[in-house]
């Protein structure tokens, strides 16, 4: 059980994190409505135009999500990543209350700061993808699995319906199962706690509601099981993306997060009959970690994946933050000024409309897609295409969301992409442009899917671009294959 707390005093100790915390929150707002969209909010929002209960790539989720921001605050990058900017307060009052519980209001002070101070949360706690409601629900069900056993046995159900949530946003959350169970088992308490019927009606809970993804999978040819899933298996032994994943996390959690993460994780277990919450953090996050770890010895794992994973470094972080002495106590005072700092900085620069589009920019691949739409649409005009069309899916995201074509767009390619998802169908009778990166576009590959192949037109979307960013144009007429069914191999 957690100590008596005394509730004004803890009110007036949170009161400088509600002030920095809602300033984070405008901050957040602006710099989502500023920020471009990036390739894969672009292609989420095509979702949010056609609900359903699964997608190709993921779970439904974020395609809900997005569906009603864009119902509150229009088809605007604001309204994409309207409840993204907003869940990231969510998540940080959770966060705050699992470190109040674990220890005291600076406990849960501290655990809130080094959360946001995560350079990945910073920068991409504004982004409408699938980890970040993951993120929220993942939290909310420990946090809710901590009410039950300190309060109401009753609160086991919340936990199940948030996990079940979870699973609904991306497939990573299902690894919270297995670490909730080797928590509780690791204690006697636990042990008790697994006897009672409370964790396996939240079980039953989170099952049922991860099952509507289950059976549109399952009417589905079971689409987007068979892209996810199939990860799994490794392909290779390629351990040099194992040193890529723990070098890329420890820069992204923040370093000094990152070394007060472990060190809380040690002493988590050390401690591990007297900080329930603390051990709790650790376990649970074990199982998707091991899997990240094993991923990474075939495959490269993308920085984002492991977002699930930060609320509960936050709370080691803090854990640890109390306790270490020496070098590591500078880490403790510095580290949450400096990553948020940094990522107050990096969220300026990104929403900076007069910087362009050259080599060497890391945010170049957010930036002139408006001006790129305008050019696309003069080009279509002027030769007489009827439609256009693209060979990936973060170009035809991209275009429909400049609202700026006077045509249908359709990726020509990866046609279960949009299974389900009814759209404009284009006059394939009239020929089309394909736009695309230059290196994608191949005639001689496009002549397998059209009796007319023009040559090849440069277009521009950035000054400088090396030439693996420089995009190109193709006339095409007559296809040869159901374009809108089947796609084009090329």
């Amino acid at each position: 059980m957690s100590p008596p707390r005394s509730p004004s005093g803890e009110a007036g100790a949170a009161r400088p994190l509600l002030i920095l915390i809602g300033a984070l929150a405008v901050l957040r707002l602006l710099a989502a409505a500023a920020i471009p969209l990036t390739e894969d909010e672009a292609y989420y929002r095509l979702w949010a135009e056609h609900l359903r209960l699964g997608y190709y790539d993921h779970p439904p989720m974020v395609a809900w999500w997005i569906a009603a921001g864009t119902h509150l605050a229009g088809d605007t990058a604001l309204g994409v990543r309207l409840l993204p900017a907003l869940s990231s307060l969510a998540t940080t009052a959770l966060v705050f209350d699992l470190g109040r519980r674990m220890g005291t209001a600076k406990t849960g002070i501290s655990a809130a700061l080094l959360y946001n101070a995560t350079l990945t949360v910073g920068v991409g706690a504004i982004l409408a993808i699938p980890d970040v409601p993951a993120s929220l629900f993942w939290v909310l069900a420990l946090w809710s699995m901590v009410r039950a056993l300190e309060e109401d046995s009753r609160w086991w159900l919340a936990a199940g319906a948030a996990a079940g949530l979870a699973c609904l946003s991306k497939y990573s959350a299902l690894f919270l199962a297995p670490g909730v169970i080797a928590w509780l088992a690791l204690t006697a308490d636990g042990r008790r706690r697994l006897a009672s019927p409370w964790p396996w009606l939240a079980a039953v809970i989170a099952t049922a509601i991860f099952s509507a993804n289950v059976v549109w999978n399952a009417e589905h040819h079971w689409l987007t099981f068979a892209k996810q899933f199939g990860r799994v298996a490794p392909g290779r032994f390629a351990p040099r993306y194992m040193d890529e994943f723990i070098t890329a996390q420890f820069a992204l959690l923040n370093p000094a997060v990152a070394i007060l993460t472990g060190a809380g994780a040690v002493r988590a277990w050390r401690a591990r009959g007297e900080a329930p919450i603390t051990l709790m953090a650790a376990i649970t996050s074990t199982p998707f970690l091991l899997y990240l770890l094993a991923h990474s010895l075939h495959d490269r794992v993308q920085a984002h994946w492991p977002v699930p994973l930060y609320p509960a470094a936050a709370l080691l972080a803090a854990y640890a933050a109390e306790r270490v002495t020496g070098w590591r106590s500078h880490l403790a005072r510095w580290g949450a000024p400096l990553g948020i700092g940094l990522t107050t900085v990096a969220l300026i620069y990104m929403a900076d409309p007069l910087t362009p589009a050259v080599k060497g920019d890391p945010v170049a691949p957010l930036r002139g897609w408006t001006s790129f739409a305008e050019r696309v649409e003069a080009l279509r005009a002027s030769s007489g295409a009827a439609w256009v069309g693209s060979l990936s899916y973060g170009v035809n995201g991209q275009l429909q969301a400049q609202h700026r074509l006077e045509a249908p767009v359709l990726q020509i390619n990866e046609r279960d992409r949009y299974a389900d998802m009814p759209s404009a169908a284009p006059d394939l009778a009239r020929p089309g442009l394909i736009v695309d990166l230059q290196r994608r576009l191949d005639p001689a590959k496009l002549q397998a899917c059209f009796g007319q192949v023009g040559p090849v037109l440069k277009l521009n979307r950035g000054s400088g671009l090396d030439a693996d960013n420089r995009y190109a144009a193709i006339i095409v007429a007559a296809p040869k294959t159901d374009l809108l069914k089947d796609g084009c191999g090329a």
